[in-house]
């Protein structure tokens, strides 16, 4: 009898093929969104669940006794309730850095896109303003040259120092994690304390998961500390930066403009107060998803559950359940 896959919550058709001409034999992917009869009558037969988490609590890891394996397909994992999951002894992975060179990109763009002015620029121009003031009022800057801060440097990260050091960045970074003199020399970054990244970068860009210990880790304090000049890019997870406090750091001058991939409240309301800055870049949580990465998402998920069917650890067990798990790359 085939393995049972639950994959949720429902994809495009287009998405759903790739997943099924990935899908391993002897495996059955079923699919059923989740809060749906036929989600928990899935549930109840599932040893696997692959997909994005919605909804993972207590109530979950109770319809799916047979549950072995909880097979993220994105990068963050804020939305699994960690406890209920260890208390059902079921170990959760994460996508093994699938998207990390879409995210990796999207910071570039964002970081060009403020420095640029791309924004108001294009608006300038299709409400056919050309060239609106003089060069010293709407100023441009190059990444060349500026000191990048990044703050987490897993995955992501170290992709994201990559691409900045061929556009020759000076690029340092703060993670609880150091990593050695030989890898940073490699790499070509070098390591900061937190508050010394937030004085000496032009650029600070987080990639961290969100938890207790890094929600709302760019507050009012923080910004405070920061230079003026300076740019945030926030890629990861809204809840990370405080935004009360981060509109009254770009109003009040404590920093210069903002990039944003993702906010608290997702959708954010319509009246929300960041929509109203002109020094603020704007996208709807769309760094992870490109067309080429549902396929690596795909493979590794796939790849991760056949470990675990073979008796092996999986990969990329979430840090709080790493104790479940074996590589955690």
């Amino acid at each position: 009898m085939a393995a049972r896959i639950l994959f949720s919550p429902s994809q495009p058709q287009a998405i759903l093929d790739i997943a099924r001409s990935l899908t391993p034999p002897g495996f059955e992917l079923v699919m059923a969104d989740v809060g749906t009869p036929a989600f928990y009558a899935a549930a109840a037969e599932a040893e696997y669940y692959l997909g994005l988490a919605r909804q993972m609590g207590g109530e979950f890891f109770r319809a799916a006794p047979k549950l072995r394996l909880v097979q993220l397909l994105s990068a963050g994992y804020d939305r699994v309730d960690v406890e209920a999951a260890r208390k059902a002894g079921v170990p959760v992975a994460n996508n093994g850095g699938a998207n990390a060179i879409a995210v990796a990109e999207h910071t570039l763009m964002l970081m060009l896109a403020v420095l640029k002015r791309l924004v108001p620029f294009h608006n300038d121009v299709v409400a056919g303003k050309w060239r609106v003031g003089n060069f010293a009022e709407t100023r441009v800057f190059e990444l060349a040259g500026k000191t990048l801060g990044i703050v987490g440097l897993g995955n992501i990260g170290k992709k994201v120092a990559r691409r900045a050091v061929a556009f020759d960045m000076d690029v340092q970074y703060y993670d609880i994690a150091r990593l050695t003199e030989d890898a940073e020399d490699a790499l070509g970054v070098r390591f900061v304390l937190f508050a010394e990244l937030l004085r000496t970068s032009d650029v600070v860009t987080l990639h961290v998961p969100l938890d207790p210990t890094t929600r709302t880790m760019m507050s009012a304090p923080e910004f405070a500390m920061m230079k003026p000049s300076a740019i945030l890019v926030n890629t990861c997870r809204g809840g990370v930066v405080d935004e009360a406090a981060l509109r009254r750091a770009l109003t009040e001058g404590q920093i210069a403009a903002a990039g944003l991939d993702v906010m608290v409240e997702e959708p954010p309301p319509p009246n929300h107060p960041l929509f109203a800055l002109p020094n603020v870049t704007l996208t709807p949580h769309s760094a992870g998803p490109t067309w080429e990465n549902w396929t690596a998402r795909f493979r590794n998920g796939f790849d991760n559950i056949q470990r675990v069917a073979a008796g092996r650890p999986p990969q990329w067990v979430i840090p709080e359940l790493a104790r479940h798990g074996g590589d955690d790359a």
